[in-house]
């Protein structure tokens, strides 16, 4: 019996965190707490068993989420093309934060504030995301004098921005196509050039 008993608290938790994913994504942090016990199919003490306070949940949330950042920028850091891995893997943050409305200042926070319970997973993707910055600035793709917290500020922003805009659903991805000919590096002979070097590309 205790074992059947676990296996449904799972089940319930696996089933409350994929209502919340829904519900954040269309309503923001701020998501009824009822709406998503009614979509996970429980009743609100259940949620409120599980995870005690809305903070708890989005703790929770977005616990899983830096967590999938940080395994695919692993995935990544091998690639014969880093300059791409990065690209692909700033947009994929970006992406997410912009799907997710209030993740970029959650982001920020939870990364500057050691006192979080989410400090540690975000930072842990920072730093997964810090190594695939690290190959592209010294295969040349990226110029080297810019940290991976400045390319994360740098998404966020611009994640940031485009969850505030009436601009069309793409404008994440025009923005960082933007932003990449400011990281792109430049070679010797270049600094000089008013005109921008050449973004980098997903293909």
């Amino acid at each position: 019996m205790p074992q059947v008993s676990r296996a449904n608290a799972r089940k319930n938790r696996e089933l409350l965190l994929a209502a919340a994913r829904e519900a954040v994504a269309e309503h923001g942090t701020d998501a009824s707490l009822r709406d998503i016990a009614r979509r996970a199919g429980v009743g609100i003490g259940t949620l409120y068993r599980h995870f005690p306070t809305r903070e708890a949940l989005l703790e929770a949330l977005l616990d899983a989420n830096f967590d999938a950042l940080r395994t695919r920028a692993e995935s990544l850091v091998s690639s014969p093309a880093p300059g791409e891995a990065l690209l692909t893997w700033l947009a994929e943050l970006a992406a997410g934060s912009a799907t997710y409305q209030g993740l970029p200042e959650s982001i920020m926070n939870a990364l500057a504030d050691e006192e979080s319970g989410l400090h540690a997973s975000c930072a842990e993707m920072r730093s997964a995301g810090g190594r695939l910055l690290e190959r592209a600035q010294e295969t040349g793709s990226v110029r080297p004098d810019v940290t991976v917290t400045e390319v994360i500020s740098l998404v966020l922003g611009l994640a940031w921005a485009a969850e505030r805009s009436v601009e069309p659903s793409d404008l994440v991805a025009r923005l960082l196509s933007t932003a990449m000919y400011g990281l792109a590096s430049r070679g010797p002979c270049d600094c000089g050039r008013a005109t921008p070097a050449e973004p980098l590309r997903t293909a």
